[in-house]
């Protein structure tokens, strides 16, 4: 299993060169938050990721992979709030 310290480093490298900071809380979930490179407000939060989940590399890059992708559709949202990924849940 990755340590929770290499699992944040790796995650966070991942984003580079845009801010990403991984919190891991006691419960054994973590929290990913993309921030805006221009203003350094938080785009994205992704909460409640179980560490369990995340014992390969492959479960970490699919992880990124999905991670990237909704900041995407959060960018196209905030870019054309007529867009039809711009719903409210």
């Amino acid at each position: 299993m990755i340590s929770t310290l290499e699992l944040r480093h790796i995650i966070e490298s991942s984003f580079l060169p845009q801010k990403c900071i991984c919190t891991v809380n006691t419960v054994g979930t973590m929290t990913i938050q993309l921030m805006n490179p221009s203003t350094n407000q938080v785009d994205l939060t992704v909460p409640g990721i179980p560490i369990s989940s995340l014992i390969t590399m492959r479960a970490v890059s699919d992880l990124v992979a999905q991670v990237r992708e909704e900041y995407r559709l959060v960018q196209v949202s905030q870019r054309d709030p007529s867009s039809a990924f711009n719903r409210q849940g």
